[in-house]
């Protein structure tokens, strides 16, 4: 396992791990304790440069706007299971209402959850601001898969064809 100091590195490498994935699994804490997770689509690192924030569209009327507004604390988990690339992104989350914000993140991607597109008054931002991250990397394909199971076996466990990386976010 490794450990990364440099934040403005650590946001960088967080940014160039989750890039490519679209959808994240996001876990809030219901009224009961109970910990929800539900599929939702990170913002485009295109339209806008990640800075530690992480941004998603939703319904001010939905179940994790009432779940946020009472615990912040959030999870996300990415995931490129070809590559054997996992990562997991603790924050705190708030609701933003901000319009030009909604415009500037809108993607043609989004109406098939916003038919009514991104004028939608009742459309809100969570934003989550990432407190830790940590990725789980291993060489992919089938010789990739092959080589962790060989390495893992020929060494009882002991050494690790991937990596376990805890990245500094503050």
């Amino acid at each position: 396992m490794s450990a990364h100091t440099e934040n403005k590195s650590d946001t960088k490498l967080l940014s160039e791990k989750i890039k490519d994935i679209r959808m994240a699994m996001m876990t809030t804490i219901e009224p009961d304790g109970s910990l929800h997770s539900r599929p939702m689509a990170t913002q485009d690192f295109k339209a806008l440069e990640f800075d530690g924030d992480l941004w998603f569209l939703t319904y001010v009327t939905s179940p994790k706007v009432e779940d946020v507004q009472q615990h912040q604390q959030v999870n996300l988990s990415y995931s490129k299971p070809g590559d054997n690339l996992f990562v997991s992104v603790s924050g705190t989350a708030q609701i933003v209402q901000d319009r030009q914000k909604i415009k500037d993140l809108w993607n043609p991607f989004f109406k098939t959850w916003f038919p009514n597109g991104e004028d939608d008054p009742n459309i809100v931002l969570l934003k989550v601001h990432v407190q830790s991250a940590e990725y789980w990397d291993a060489p992919s394909g089938k010789m990739g898969l092959l080589y962790t199971i060989v390495k893992g076996l020929t060494t009882h466990g002991e050494k690790q064809a991937g990596e376990d990386v805890k990245l500094n976010m503050q």
